[in-house]
């Protein structure tokens, strides 16, 4: 039986790896289809299709929405999503200038907590140039903490620092997360709510499910088992398409960030049922 994992992130956001080598990843675990999910961008899309036929691995192609509900992070997964939709291209466009600001407000807090840590200092940190439809994040915030010494790792910059309960997380309005499915909807794909454990907010699921949310990412890698069986039960209970990913952006510090790709991984034939879901709507 193939497997695929629908959850990875590239250079072109907060990974640490050309979408090349996520491809080849994908192929060294044994799977048959991985998932390019990089946050309000596709610019990574593009070369792992191409690598996909080089390796043999069926890519598909999505998008990780970032919104806001109450002040916390809420991520939205769109699978085969038109990735050269211009209205989808504009609309992440404006979520990028929305990070960027977040990412000199976090900046200005650090300071502020005598943190000398500038963009500059962020750049430098990165193993590639960004380009204009690339993100940045706060791993890359967190890994200019670890080069100028100020934490010992990723793990402690998002613990002291950058995580919902540190001293330099802000949160900037954004997008709701019945937005971002419409906006992928609009775009031809099929909505996944990403990672539900994260939030402690399960009743989100079945108010997306009424604006026309697809599929639910029950298995991830920072979910326990007791939380990826009630979610299977919610898939259930709301008639969701259930998901799996590894959320893999790399290794930072010989540490990987969440897991291995096909940490995580979910029988290939949930392909079709995307597919389905996207044609349906």
């Amino acid at each position: 039986m193939l497997y695929a994992d629908l959850h990875s992130h590239t250079l072109a956001s907060d990974g640490t790896q050309p979408p090349t080598d996520n491809v080849r990843l994908a192929a060294a675990a044994g799977l048959g289809a991985i998932a390019i999910t990089d946050h309000d961008t596709v610019a990574g899309i593009r070369e792992a299709l191409e690598a996909g036929l080089q390796y043999g691995i069926t890519v598909v192609p999505g998008v990780e929405i970032s919104t806001v509900v109450k002040g916390m992070d809420v991520h939205v997964l769109g699978y085969y999503i038109d990735h050269t939709d211009e209205t989808l291209l504009n609309r992440l466009a404006e979520l990028r200038q929305v990070r960027d600001r977040r990412n000199d407000m976090i900046l200005e807090q650090l300071n502020k907590l005598g943190i000398e840590i500038s963009m500059d200092d962020v750049l430098e940190s990165l193993k590639a140039a960004k380009k204009n439809d690339e993100t940045i994040g706060r791993p890359h915030i967190a890994d200019a903490l670890v080069r100028k010494g100020y934490v010992a790792d990723m793990a402690e910059a998002f613990d002291r620092y950058l995580g919902k309960d540190g001293a330099a997380y802000i949160n900037p309005p954004r997008i709701e997360p019945a937005t971002a499915v419409q906006w992928i909807i609009e775009a031809g794909g099929a909505p996944v709510l990403a990672h539900p454990g994260l939030y402690g907010m399960d009743e989100l699921i079945g108010e997306l499910a009424d604006q026309g949310l697809a599929g639910l990412e029950v298995y991830h890698s920072d979910h326990t088992p007791e939380q990826e069986e009630g979610y299977q039960r919610l898939a259930e209970q709301y008639n969701l398409i259930v998901t799996a990913g590894s959320d893999f952006h790399g290794e930072r510090g010989g540490v990987v960030f969440h897991a291995p790709i096909g940490a995580r991984r979910i029988g290939i034939a949930v392909i079709e049922q995307l597919q389905h879901a996207r044609r349906k709507s």
